[in-house]
């Protein structure tokens, strides 16, 4: 059985997304259960991860310029 390899990782944990987005993890957690800020997320079972082309976007629709 061949394992695919990806160039770059594109599903990242709730530690690995806050730092992507240069917040805190329990600043993420506080945005993903409060929905105050939302932050698109996977859940696989009871594991939740980030795409990194949804960060992409997110950031790229939080710009705002001035």
């Amino acid at each position: 059985m061949q394992t695919l390899q990806h160039p770059t990782k594109e599903l990242l944990t709730t530690s690995e997304a806050a730092s992507y987005l240069s917040i805190t993890a329990s600043t993420l957690i506080n945005w993903r259960h409060t929905k105050r800020v939302e932050v698109p997320f996977v859940r696989i079972g009871h594991a939740v991860r980030y795409r990194r082309s949804d960060l992409d976007a997110f950031l790229a629709q939080s710009r705002e310029e001035g």
